[in-house]
């Protein structure tokens, strides 16, 4: 059954996003599925990071509205009554339920538990890799040193807290295949390295949506397979869901449960990736032709000379 349409965790409704006169995003619905890995393609200038900026609060979005439901279902009756209320979270029985499109950034990150990782790599790179999966943790060991004071005494709770910190630094670096590199600085370690320990240090956070902006960028064929083994032990292991903008269609179509497609801001396609791979709409997408019957044309005659 497709958990998208039966059990979101985000709810996309009539989102735009415009800057001046430039329409980034126009009026674009989708749901992302609670334990799915949904993927967002399109071509370049398609829109996709600008709908990522605007579900992780970098961008507020110019209208439309952005349901997250941390436990529960975002039921969209009840999604309604919490707009009416001009409110950004409410407590139901389901679970909470938390408009993002009203919460700063860090509110998402450290309440909704939305966590993301950029385009570019954005590591310590003088840390060690342990150390940056540690300092990940920060809002839970804050509130452990009593922001600060408990720290400094080295209370008991304090190292406590401090010791579950490194134990799932280590466990997320065995995950990941780094645990012999854990004194090593990050800035040190090889690219696909970096990439799967970025990954790593945002699951440090305990996200209940993982948001990723081409993590298969500049990755090898093994690299890239490395990395969707571990967005699979993800989904899997952790319950996690995944939001996956990406160019590597090898990547998208090997792990994605639900793919959305974007065009020039607009939705063109939302589907399995079985759907979307055959959708005319897409194949013209990304042709760069004008329409769905220009793009038959052009891989029918693709075919033809193919078997010529």
């Amino acid at each position: 059954m497709s958990r998208w349409k039966t059990d979101p965790i985000l709810r996309v409704e009539h989102l735009s996003m415009r800057f001046g006169g430039l329409v980034a995003v126009n009026d674009v619905s989708f749901s992302v599925g609670r334990g799915d890995i949904t993927a967002l393609i399109g071509p370049n200038g398609a829109g996709k990071t600008t709908l990522f900026n605007c579900v992780t609060g970098f961008y507020k979005p110019t209208q439309g509205r952005l349901a997250f439901a941390r436990e529960g279902r975002a039921d969209a009756q009840e999604v309604r009554a919490l707009t009416k209320t001009g409110k950004r979270h409410a407590q139901l029985a389901s679970g909470d339920i938390y408009l993002l499109e009203r919460m700063p950034d860090f509110e998402i990150a450290a309440k909704a538990r939305v966590a993301r990782t950029f385009q570019n790599i954005r590591l310590f790179p003088g840390m060690t890799t342990l150390e940056n999966l540690v300092v990940a943790q920060h809002n839970s060991l804050m509130r452990a040193s009593g922001w600060s004071i408990l720290g400094l005494l080295s209370a008991p709770s304090w190292r406590r807290a401090e010791a579950a910190a490194i134990e799932t630094a280590r466990a997320w670096l065995e995950r990941i295949g780094l645990e012999h590199r854990a004194d090593d600085p990050a800035g040190a370690l090889p690219y696909g390295d970096q990439r799967r320990l970025e990954i790593a240090r945002a699951m440090c956070t305990g996200p209940a949506l993982l948001c990723l902006d081409e993590p298969a960028a500049g990755l090898n064929p093994r690299e890239s397979g490395e990395l969707a083994n571990l967005l699979r032990l993800i989904r899997d292991e952790h319950d996690t869901s995944i939001l996956i903008i990406e160019h590597d269609m090898s990547v998208v179509m090997n792990i994605s449960d639900h793919v959305v497609v974007l065009d020039y801001g607009a939705l063109i396609s939302d589907g399995p990736p079985d759907f979307v791979r055959n959708d005319t709409n897409v194949i013209a997408a990304y042709l760069g032709v004008a329409d769905a019957a220009e793009a038959e044309h052009v891989v029918a005659e693709i075919a033809r000379e193919a078997h010529e």
